[in-house]
């Protein structure tokens, strides 16, 4: 089978994640790692048997590579994405695709000049769970929609702020609890209900000492003309599994995490009983208490799309544009929450 080889830029946490994912597949191969911390990408380096490289043109110049994996904190995923798109490399990008809209576009705009393909990491879309909700919203399973809703109640100590000098700042995090550890539970309500017409959101920082909020909660209209909430904070101890709730007049649909929690329609087909067998599991905290308890399952998924993708000359199902959204909802409700006014979409 042809193989794409990639590059991780970046060599924490989520770069782990990314080569634990790559070393899995049959279309992918790891090659290198690169970071400015050299211990941390030797180490990343030796553990999944590929190479170090010490300088970031030289890991650019590489032939062997033709995608990056981008793991660098979210406020520089615009430094390590332009130049890579520049250097001809498909980009696999981490989430958020950057912290603003501005920096967002850019790297947009750097992938198209250069032909190259950009996904950005909003994994939970390819788990079979959340696909099957797809399915059932686009046969029409819950009729009128009315609300469309999610909860993040997670638990982040002072120890994981202070781990790295990024986290928790408006520079390089680019917001708190709901940038960085509710903008996939943003993505699952934009993927599967639609897009916001207005939001209202209160914000603030009530248990940690850290610039950005962490907790928040924001009242969404979609233009589909159904109402929500979003409710996010890392300080809800010992932490709980992210929950998200669809519900029309047909039917209502809950997760805890990736695991559907809830599988109810007026209108009952023969498979109800069997998904419901295979997938009504309650989901444990998952990320909820540590960010090192997150699976690679839904990072293995889309890495094997962007491969193929790739081996085959076709868009990956998870596009830059598509992937832009959940930024433009989240700063709209971070606008909000500075103003104390409702913000209006486009």
């Amino acid at each position: 089978m042809k193989q794409v080889g990639y590059g991780i830029i970046g060599a924490g946490n989520i770069a782990a994640l990314h080569a634990k994912a790559l070393s899995a597949l049959k279309n992918a191969e790891l090659v290198a790692v690169y970071d400015r911390n050299t211990a941390a990408a030797k180490r990343l380096a030796e553990e999944y048997g590929c190479e170090f490289c010490p300088d970031f043109r030289t890991f650019l110049a590489d032939s062997r590579i033709q995608a990056v994996t981008i793991a660098t904190p979210s406020g520089m995923h615009g430094a390590a994405a332009i130049p890579s798109a520049e250097a001809g490399k498909h980009v696999f990008c981490e989430k958020p695709l950057d912290i603003t809209l501005e920096k967002a576009d850019a790297i947009i705009q750097a992938c198209d000049e250069n032909g190259v393909l950009l996904s950005p990491v909003f994994q939970s879309r390819f788990t079979r769970p959340v696909q099957l909700v797809k399915d059932a919203m686009k046969r029409g399973r819950f009729g009128r929609m009315v609300l469309a809703s999610a909860q993040v109640r997670w638990f982040r100590d002072a120890a994981y702020y202070s781990s790295s000098d990024w986290r928790g700042t408006w520079k390089l995090d680019g917001g708190g609890a709901l940038m960085n550890q509710s903008i996939h539970a943003v993505d699952m309500l934009l993927y599967i209900n639609g897009a916001p017409e207005e939001v209202f959101a209160f914000a603030g920082t009530l248990s940690h000492s850290i610039e950005v909020e962490d907790n928040l909660c924001a009242a969404v209209k979609y233009r589909n003309g159904s109402f929500g909430t979003i409710e996010v904070s890392t300080s809800c101890a010992p932490g709980f599994p992210r929950r998200i709730e669809f519900s029309g007049s047909g039917g209502t649909v809950a997760f805890e995490e990736e695991r559907i929690t809830r599988w109810e329609f007026v209108k009952r087909l023969p498979e109800d009983e069997e998904i419901m067998k295979e997938l009504a599991l309650a989901g444990d905290a998952a990320g909820g208490r540590s960010p090192m308890n997150i699976a690679d399952t839904g990072h293995r998924l889309q890495l094997e799309d962007f491969s193929d993708a790739i081996l085959n000359h076709r868009e990956p199902r998870l596009t830059g544009r598509e992937g832009r959204r959940a930024i433009e909802l989240i700063c709209g409700i971070y606008e909000s929450a500075k103003t104390g006014n409702p913000f209006f979409f486009i």
